[in-house]
């Protein structure tokens, strides 16, 4: 994929629908009683391979573009598959569905591409063997076999790291045990979940008995959720907004560029995931939220950006609890930190190195082949500003690579390219013609 310095962007977008909640809906509707119907679901490779794998259970599922209908067939109705279920590259696909197979009579088995094989899936099968359930895995990746049990033992688990995937596994195997299960994140400096809380926010959509508790621990806080293994789910409607995730790529390619303006309809603004914002205006990003009514406790709105950036003079350093809410958007932010005059610092983050590729190796790999001022660090890197030149880029199979490196072509000098940009349709299919569409 060719991609051309540019001077602006402009214009006003519709993105695609969040994946994350796309496969909560469907998971989730998938074991409540009756008919989930699901508008503007992800079109990305992910969500797919969340709809193949509730297929192969059992599941009905019709789709017509972007609406899904998902049938069904409550907390006991999945069946076992005929063969593995293809995850794909998707890890919360896999991660999801262990909670919920862990409370089956039956035995399957989990598997995926490549590189989701080589991705560690110990973090689950942890409390999934507390819980009762026969999880083997030869290296702690998948294949992941699960035996399930019913019911499942409940317990009280400590997150040894915030992970939104781990608390959705619990909560969901937490459906299918004999009692309270509760999942409890690490400490915060303030009250509220530390990591995502899409489940906690769709489980009590379809109808869960939930239970949140902030509690003080040493001037610091705890957030513990609850769930009743009685609950029972009722099939809903559920309007998917658009994925902020894949807005911050837009939104850093507009902040960089002098004279840009481009504003992004109907983007989910959930709380949990606001991180990026902040961490756009600390660069000095120009941004404007007009939030609008949630439904399913998701609430969306408006985003305007004009470019320019207010660039503080010393380094920007991203770095301990702010960092479980940036993972997937730090690539983006170290392409735009070579527009900073004090550029910018990651620490804290070594969770980048065990995602769809090494993300600090591939970013370091490829700002260094544009020219940037860059250091590696185990965990994080320092991005030092810097003029960005064209380059053969790599998007090492990584969809948030490839998306933040075409950002960092509008900014450079002459025309780069990037190698294996197709993956970017994992979760913004058309990106490309998106990011076409406003380039001048």
């Amino acid at each position: 994929m060719k991609i051309a310095c540019a001077k602006k962007v402009s214009g006003e977008i519709g993105l695609p629908g969040d994946k994350s909640i796309s496969h909560r809906a469907a998971i989730i509707g998938s074991i409540a009683d009756g008919v989930t119907r699901i508008s503007d679901f992800s079109e990305g490779a992910d969500c797919a391979s969340t709809l193949a794998c509730l297929s192969a259970l059992g599941i009905g599922i019709e789709r017509e573009g972007q609406t899904v209908r998902v049938f069904g067939r409550g907390k006991h109705g999945l069946s076992a598959p005929s063969e593995a279920l293809d995850c794909g590259n998707s890890g919360t696909t896999a991660r999801l569905l262990a909670g919920v197979l862990a409370g089956q009579p039956f035995r399957s088995t989990l598997s995926g591409d490549s590189s989701l094989r080589s991705r560690p899936m110990n973090r689950v099968i942890e409390p999934l063997l507390k819980m009762g359930a026969a999880v083997e895995s030869s290296a702690g990746t998948l294949p992941l076999t699960v035996e399930g049990k019913h019911p499942l033992d409940p317990i009280a688990y400590q997150l040894p790291v915030a992970s939104a995937q781990v608390k959705s596994c619990v909560l969901l195997a937490g459906l299918f045990a004999d009692g309270i299960t509760s999942v409890t994140e690490p400490k915060s400096g303030s009250p509220g979940p530390v990591s995502r809380d899409h489940t906690e926010l769709m489980l009590l959509y379809f109808g869960a008995e939930i239970e949140e508790i902030d509690f003080p621990v040493e001037r610091e806080f705890e957030h513990s959720v609850k769930i009743d293994g009685a609950s029972r789910l009722e099939g809903r409607h559920v309007s998917v907004p658009g994925d902020i995730s894949s807005a911050a790529f837009l939104i850093a390619a507009a902040a960089g560029l002098e004279g840009s303006s481009i504003k992004l309809r109907n983007v989910g603004l959930n709380p949990t995931r606001l991180g990026v914002i902040e961490a756009l205006r600390r660069t000095g990003a120009s941004i404007e939220i007009e939030q609008t009514a949630a439904e399913g406790g998701e609430p969306s709105g408006t985003i305007a950006v004009r470019g320019g950036l207010d660039s503080p003079k010393n380094a920007l350093v991203f770095g301990g609890r702010s960092i479980a809410n940036l993972i997937d958007e730090l690539p983006v932010l170290a392409v735009l930190g070579t527009r900073l005059e004090g550029g910018i610092e990651v620490r804290d983050a070594v969770e980048l190195r065990k995602k769809e590729s090494d993300r600090i190796s591939a970013v370091v790999t490829n700002l260094r082949k544009m020219g940037a001022e860059v250091e590696e660090f185990d965990d994080g890197f320092r991005v030092g500003r810097s003029e960005l030149k064209g380059a053969l880029l790599d998007s090492f199979g990584d969809h948030r690579i490839a998306m933040a490196f075409a950002v960092a072509g509008l900014f450079a000098e002459g025309d780069s390219r990037i190698e294996g940009a197709e993956c970017v349709d994992v979760s913004f299919p058309g990106f490309f013609g998106v990011l076409g569409s406003i380039v001048s």
